[in-house]
C-alpha cells in the first residue's frame, strides 16, 4: 500500500497538482493534512482526504478524519487542536481512542516521523514554508508485510534520503 501525504500548502495549486500527477498512478490514497487555504470544491484537492487547518476558512472540511485504507486505520488531523508543537501525546491518545495505527498531521511545517508504541506519526512538512530545513517537503508512506517505510521528497520530486524512516511491522 502507498499513501501520498501533504500539508500546509497555503494556497499553492500548481504545486499540489504537480505532486499529485507525479504519484497518482502509484498510490491508494492522497491525504492533505490541512492549511490548503482552498475551497472544498477546488480542483487541486479533488480525490484527496482533506482536513481543516487553522488557516482554512472553509467549514466543509472536517477537523479530523478516521479512514481505513486497505485495512489500515488512519487518523488525519491538522494538529493545531492537539498542541502538536509541544507534544505528540494528545495525538497518541486520540489514535488509541479511534483505533488508528497511522497518524498524519501537519501544522508545525516540520517534516518527520516517529513511532510511539504501535502508533506511527507522520508530518509531511510543508510544500510552502518549511521549518528546520530548506526543502519544501511531502511524504510517501509504503506499507508491506514486513515494513512501514516513510520517504520524504522535495517539491521537485527528489528523494530526501536523510529523512527516510523504516519500521518493522509486527
Amino acid at each position: 500500500m502507498n499513501v501520498l501525504i501533504m500539508s500546509d500548502s497555503h494556497g499553492l495549486t500548481t504545486e499540489l497538482q504537480t505532486i499529485v500527477s507525479r504519484h497518482k498512478q502509484h498510490v491508494d490514497a492522497i491525504i492533505h493534512c490541512g492549511d490548503s487555504e482552498l475551497t472544498s470544491d477546488h480542483e487541486a484537492l479533488q480525490h484527496m482526504l482533506v482536513v481543516r487547518g487553522n488557516c482554512d476558512h472553509e467549514r466543509r472540511f472536517p477537523t479530523d478524519l478516521v479512514e481505513d485504507v486497505n485495512g489500515v486505520r488512519f487518523f488525519i488531523t491538522h494538529g493545531h487542536l492537539y498542541n502538536v508543537k509541544m507534544t505528540l501525546m494528545n495525538l497518541y491518545y486520540k489514535a488509541k481512542e479511534v483505533g488508528a495505527c497511522i497518524v498524519c498531521f501537519g501544522h508545525s511545517h516540520i517534516a518527520g516521523c516517529e513511532q510511539i508504541d504501535d502508533v506511527f506519526f507522520i508530518n509531511p512538512g510543508s510544500i510552502y514554508l518549511p521549518r528546520l530545513r530548506r526543502e519544501k517537503t511531502y511524504a510517501m508512506l509504503h506499507i508491506d508485510e514486513t515494513n512501514i517505510t516513510v520517504h520524504f521528497y522535495n517539491i521537485d520530486g527528489q528523494l530526501l534520503h536523510d529523512l527516510t524512516s523504516i519500521y518493522k511491522t509486527q
